[in-house]
């Protein structure tokens, strides 16, 4: 015998829990649209250097392997599980990043200082990026170029910028 239940009908969500969960959702389809930018952008990259897939085996030959086998970057073959396990940890970067931006945005729409100090804390961690780079991924850098890396970030953070600006376009910044 088949019996309806109330399973899939809609629940509302008491309180604050509900604009928490908008935001949190909010951050989620930034970081995505962030992570995927990015990601096509190196595909296209490796494309047109004719080495498919180049870039995500590199970085997780360098993140997972510590490095091994990064004395000629260039001659590194492709692999299956460096490429999958680098997109699994970079998209879980970008929504984490996503989502504390997005927490961030929701505190900047209450006091408009807020906002002047995220776009303080965007440079810094950029910039921390760079410097971390420098000093723990030469052979990386070496093999993705400085323009390469930063035109990625700056689009990246466009992507990710068009999606929380949908929400937040009456919002203003104040040093």
């Amino acid at each position: 015998m088949v019996r309806q239940t109330d399973v899939l009908e809609r629940v509302d969500v008491p309180g604050r829990a509900q604009p928490l969960a908008s935001s949190y959702a909010e951050g989620i389809r930034a970081g995505l649209a962030g992570a995927v930018t990015i990601a096509v952008w190196f595909a296209i990259l490796d494309l047109m250097h004719g080495q498919p897939l180049h870039t995500p085996t590199l970085l997780g030959t360098a993140l997972f392997r510590g490095g091994a086998g990064l004395d000629d970057p260039a001659s590194l073959p492709w692999s299956f599980e460096m490429v999958v396990s680098f997109t699994w940890i970079h998209m879980l970067i970008f929504l984490i990043v996503g989502m504390g931006a997005a927490r961030l945005l929701e505190l900047a729409e209450q006091d408009s200082h807020v906002g002047f100090g995220i776009l303080l804390l965007f440079f810094i961690v950029e910039s921390g990026f760079v410097v971390a780079c420098m000093l723990f991924a030469e052979p990386v850098l070496q093999a993705l170029t400085w323009p390469a890396i930063a035109i990625g970030n700056l689009l990246a953070s466009l992507a990710m910028g068009a999606v929380f600006w949908r929400g937040h376009r009456a919002m203003s910044i104040q040093p």
